[in-house]
């Protein structure tokens, strides 16, 4: 069996690249060149160089690949021009450049390196990097010609991304024209040396998205560097006269870490994982709506937690109002005073901040902070400035000229502060609201004393009840200390709530308080003393649930923080109940919304599509972001809550898997979700992964397109459920007739039929061939081109049986999978 297994690998990795490894070259010199069918190894044996054909691609290319993964090619050569067939030869000439030719002997590719060698020889680095140099110089580092110099679409370790300012060679990676096709794609990733030196993603010669200037730290647009999981890299920005680049090392050279930009224009960083034989995602730029380039336009804010995401500075107004409130927001804003230059401009100061684009900055890395202020109040032209280097509590000058523009805010304690010029008179106005407010301090101060008191009788009192309760023998449970153990570890603690105090806020649980009821029990909303809503969830003992998953929501949620999950307040587990208390929701959840006649009507376009976002990077948190991965396995509309400003909030988290951060995928035999919206692969084998609650998010998305469940769909035409429509649609390109009519009139067509486009590609049959969240992300928020969806899973759901439980499947050795529904 083993045998067997040995000759399935081999004979999978020669039809990948169509390459035989009978001879393995170290070097090619004059005398010694490299046909297809043979490779040339690294010293280190990390990397190869050899012919090969990309996916359904017929041509035959010279390039890099990992060793332990052929599949993943670093650097092509012949990008351009393919060898029709198998009779490429690699030479060395006697002067040192290396040439590739085909089967007549013509050049199709040459390393073009004018200097001459006395002994030229041609190696491959185990970095990767494929190199010529003179045998006869003892200096390893001297080479004549080197491939790092020519990234494609990956940046290794080593490789520089940037300037030599000397001989003018720009080094910049270019993405893949198509997973097939190794040609120069639509996509760059370049150093713009206009002004303060900046990383940006470029589409031609548009700019895309901006990773923006180094501040002594990282790039000001990501601030926080990507890491490997055993932390073992370094990074580095070199800027003087003669060179301006970033490059990162690896402190372990064990470790394999690469940066790709991909077709689609989206850099990722990724990371082997050796016990896996995969490769681990660490890193995704462009992963939202403020990550594109000036998305808001001059002179505002963008922040990916608030809603709308777009803010005017301070001192400044929208161009467009009419636009702006419409949600295009890239007009931006305009002063609402105009600067009055030496007559007592001010600035106003911003913390938090990723710097604005500084292609018409100006910087002098001697000069300190109040220089720069003087320097910038002292041209009429400045409109802003902020430290070079936040190293050391900042050193050097950097100011801007013109419009401010593709600035978004940071959470707290990451990004830089900015200071805006702004005229006096707005700086008088701030500074009015400011003493406003110092004068209504005092009261605050008395109201916050007043309050602190009355909340420590409160707790005196509390604490004498719950005393006497454990002198007659009732005790109350914390359940985060007593019940979860070891798990409460390494995790913030939601608070205990007394069962009297959460009986005394929903008036002992009566009917008129309850909101719903879901698998797990009742939701009741509730009050507490001082007029704080809260939503109590109580466990129902016919419930199929119970502990397990009272603890299971309660672990994840605790350690989860994010403005699109729901927020535990706090839980309690005490005599015969078990409850968990939530932030009150007031517009309840999203099926109100888009089942409820009544509802539909106040869920215009604009919010809708705010709602997909949120609900978008929400998933992306679970999936990649957050300190644990997170499979769902329960995301359905009644399980997105929406705050008072429609803000979505992903809840009901007793049905979610913990994933490794080498786990992609997990197995149960018992399959608990609800109908219409799990996955074909988890439904029938009980296969779950991040792609399983992709397609969960695709059936919402078509939910609200056409405001119809996807479970008990009905039309005239067919029996197909809303899947099947919507593909049917599609295929027959009338995919506008999904769209609600209440939706029409309200709507941007554009982003209505990028959101249907997105919604089939989530829902398609094969996990393989659904995008990750992150790249869903992107799609809603940019216009890179989609590729075709195929059909979708569950095309029809009459397979799926109709009863609540017991769906059985053998196979040969009697497994049982059974599915609960919900």
């Amino acid at each position: 069996m083993q045998a067997m297994k040995s000759l399935f690998v081999c004979f999978f990795l020669f039809s990948f690249l169509s390459i035989s490894t009978t001879t393995a070259l170290d070097t090619i010199t004059p005398s010694r060149s490299m046909r297809d069918g043979e490779t040339l190894v690294s010293a280190g044996g990390s990397f190869q160089l050899g012919f090969f054909s990309p996916g359904k691609s017929k041509g035959r290319y010279l390039g890099i690949w990992y060793y332990v993964d052929i599949e993943t090619v670093v650097w092509v050569a012949n990008r351009e021009t393919p060898l029709g067939d198998s009779s490429g030869v690699l030479k060395v000439t006697e002067q040192g450049v290396l040439v590739l030719l085909n089967s007549t002997n013509m050049i199709v590719w040459s390393s073009n390196s004018s200097t001459t060698a006395g002994n030229p020889v041609s190696q491959l680095m185990d970095s990767g990097n494929l190199v010529v140099k003179d045998g006869n110089d003892t200096n390893p580092d001297n080479f004549l010609w080197q491939s790092f110099d020519y990234p494609c679409d990956t940046l290794l370790p080593e490789m520089k991304l940037g300037w030599d300012l000397v001989t003018g060679l720009d080094r910049y990676f270019f993405s893949w024209k198509t997973t097939d096709d190794p040609a120069p794609g639509e996509f760059s990733v370049r150093m713009d040396r206009r002004g303060l030196p900046q990383a940006v993603i470029m589409k031609g010669a548009k700019i895309t998205a901006r990773i923006g200037p180094w501040n002594g730290l990282s790039f000001t647009g990501y601030p926080y560097p990507p890491q490997t999981r055993e932390n073992q890299v370094g990074y580095e920005f070199v800027f003087h006269k003669d060179e301006v680049y970033y490059e990162y090392r690896l402190l372990d050279t064990s470790i394999f870490f690469r940066y790709i930009l991909n077709p689609s224009g989206i850099v990722q960083g990724l990371t082997w994982v050796h016990r896996t034989h995969s490769w681990e995602l660490s890193y995704t730029f462009q992963a939202d709506w403020c990550e594109n380039y000036a998305w808001c336009g001059a002179y505002t804010s963008c922040n990916i937690n608030v809603y709308p995401i777009c803010a005017c500075l301070k001192g400044f107004v929208p161009k467009s109002p009419k636009d702006w409130n419409s949600g295009h927001w890239s007009d931006g804003c305009v002063r609402k005073i105009p600067l009055a230059c030496s007559s007592g401009d001010g600035f106003l100061k911003y913390t938090g901040f990723k710097l604005p684009d500084t292609s018409s900055s100006w910087y002098d890395k001697s000069k300190g902070l109040k220089e720069c202020d003087g320097l910038c109040l002292n041209n009429c032209s400045c409109t802003a400035y902020a430290n070079l280097d936040i190293r050391e509590g900042g050193t050097g000058c950097l100011l801007w000229f013109g419009n401010l523009t593709d600035i978004r805010q940071f959470p707290s304690g990451v990004g830089q502060d900015l200071y805006v010029r702004v005229a006096a008179s707005e700086l008088d106005h701030i500074a009015e609201k400011s003493k406003f407010n110092e004068k209504k301090l005092p009261g605050i101060l008395i109201s916050s004393a007043v309050f602190l008191v009355g909340t420590l009788l409160i707790g005196l009192i509390l604490y004498i009840r719950n005393k006497k309760l454990r002198s007659q023998g009732v005790r109350s449970i914390d359940c985060t200390k007593d019940y979860l153990g070891e798990d409460r570890e390494d995790m913030e603690l939601p608070p205990l709530f007394d069962l009297s105090t959460v009986a005394k806020a929903t008036d002992d649980f009566s009917s008129s308080n309850k909101l719903g009821e879901g698998g797990f029990g009742p939701v009741y909303k509730g009050t507490l003393i001082g007029g704080k809503e809260i939503a109590v969830k109580r466990l129902s003992k016919n419930s199929g649930q119970g502990m397990t998953e009272f603890k299971n929501e309660v672990i994840l949620i605790a350690r989860l923080q994010h403005r699109n999950l729901v927020k535990l307040l706090g839980c309690c587990v005490q005599e015969e109940e078990k409850i968990l208390i939530y932030e009150f929701m007031p517009n309840k959840s999203l099926d109100f919304f888009i089942f409820d006649q009544e509802g539909q009507k106040l869920l215009h376009w604009p919010t809708c599509f705010h709602i997909i976002g949120g609900i978008a990077r929400g998933l992306l948190y679970l999936h990649q972001d957050s300190r644990l991965r997170i499979i769902h396995r329960d995301l359905k509309a009644s399980n997105i809550l929406l705050d008072n400003d429609m803000n979505p909030k992903i809840s009901d988290f007793g049905l979610a898997k913990t994933f490794g951060s080498d786990q992609s995928r997990g197995n149960t035999k018992r399959v608990v979700g609800t109908y219409g919206y799990m996955s074909p692969e988890y439904a029938v084998d009980g296969i779950f992964s991040m792609k399983s609650d992709v397609f969960s998010f695709g059936v919402i998305l078509l939910e609200m397109l056409s405001r119809q469940k996807n479970r008990g769909f009905s039309h005239p035409d067919h029996h197909l459920n809303l899947l099947g429509h919507a593909w049917i649609l599609w295929i027959e390109d009338k995919p506008l007739e999904l769209i609600d009519k209440t939706l029409r009139n309200s709507c941007t067509i554009s982003e209505v039929l990028r959101c249907l486009h997105v919604a089939l590609l989530c829902v398609q049959r094969v996990p393989e061939d659904r995008p990750s969240m992150s790249s869903v992300v992107l799609m809603l928020s940019s216009d890179v081109s989609l590729p075709p969806p195929k059909q979708p899973g569950f095309y029809t759901e009459r397979s799926v049986p109709e009863s609540p439980l017991s769906t059985r499947r053998c196979s040969a050795n009697t497994s049982i999978t059974i599915i609960e529904a919900r």
